[in-house]
């Protein structure tokens, strides 16, 4: 549904994005992840049509960027990282507005804002200035705004900004009941919301491409750790002995441990319960056998301490 092919952007020398492509099917719940200053909004403005591409193609159902922006924008909700909305205007105000920018026709207005009100959990703030509200407030009236005219796409440039705890996870539930009938895309430095919310991550580092993936995927382990009271050279040689362990090294602190790392092919489950079962067949004690815990936080953490793309 979303093709994004070789974007780029520049301002003068610096370059912001830098040759990212990537796909997005419909339905699809997609993290845009990286550190402030990444690159991620300026990705988000160039696929909204705020923002024109130095380089590369932006394509959204079938329409080119450059070619059917409004068609494309029509059907698109965004809402930007910092929601510009009217201090002077009520809640119901703004979104009466708002659909009459989004060519919502009157006679449907009535019953779309009343559902935006009700998803957003604005009700009981419907009728107050935007000016006396809380910044979280804020930002659920600008979600209302981007769900008004019913989307096919959401892009989110961080959503849970300001939101406290409650409101996070209502908005958590929200996206999910959105991604039913709309593909979602969600940008934040924050790994618990992508973790919390996603099926897939793409995360931007210094305005390129550092990784693409799905978050269950990012949950399997190749490093397997294993505690026993075997000699440590014996052990060692044992491991070294499945070809589907490519490495075994003990611990220099706790002799005990050994750590191994798994061929990426190799059926990690399978594995370890042969390497149990050599083990008790040695006649030797098993203290502990399980797999890196592996989240996004560790997955995140790889890639900024590389210096460079993944």
């Amino acid at each position: 549904m979303i093709k994004i092919e070789h974007l780029t952007r520049k301002y003068g020398d610096f370059t912001a994005v830098n040759d990212v492509s990537f796909e997005i099917n419909q339905g699809e719940i997609v993290g845009l992840l990286g550190h402030n200053g990444a690159g991620k909004t300026t990705i988000m403005k160039m696929m909204t049509g705020y923002l024109e591409p130095t380089q590369g193609n932006i394509t959204i159902d079938g329409l080119e960027i450059d070619k059917d922006r409004r068609a494309i924008q029509k059907k698109i909700g965004y809402l930007p990282e910092n929601c510009p909305v009217y201090p002077e205007m009520t809640v119901l105000d703004y979104l009466e507005y708002s659909a009459a920018l989004h060519g919502i026709a009157p006679k449907d207005r009535p019953a779309l804002i009343r559902q935006a009100v009700e998803r957003t959990a604005l009700a009981a703030k419907a009728t107050q200035q935007l000016s006396t509200l809380s910044r979280g407030y804020r930002q659920r009236t600008g979600v209302a705004q981007a769900i008004l005219h019913q989307p096919d796409i959401l892009i989110l440039d961080e959503p849970t900004n300001g939101l406290d705890p409650t409101q996070i996870q209502q908005m958590r539930v929200l996206i999910a009941e959105m991604s039913k009938t709309a593909t979602v895309i969600v940008s934040t430095h924050i790994l618990q919301e992508v973790q919390a919310v996603c099926d897939r991550v793409i995360i931007i580092k210094d305005g390129a491409m550092a990784l693409d993936a799905q978050v269950d995927g990012l949950q399997q382990s190749s490093k397997l750790f294993i505690s026993t009271d075997a000699d440590p050279a014996a052990a060692v040689k044992l491991f070294q002995s499945f070809s589907q362990i490519t490495s075994a090294t003990a611990d220099k602190e706790q002799k005990q441990l050994f750590t191994l790392e798994l061929d990426t092919d190799a059926d990690g489950q399978e594995t370890a319960a042969a390497l149990a079962k050599e083990i008790h067949t040695k006649d030797w004690q098993l203290f502990a056998l399980h797999f890196e815990s592996r989240n996004l936080e560790t997955v995140f953490a790889e890639i900024s301490e590389k210096g460079g793309v993944a």
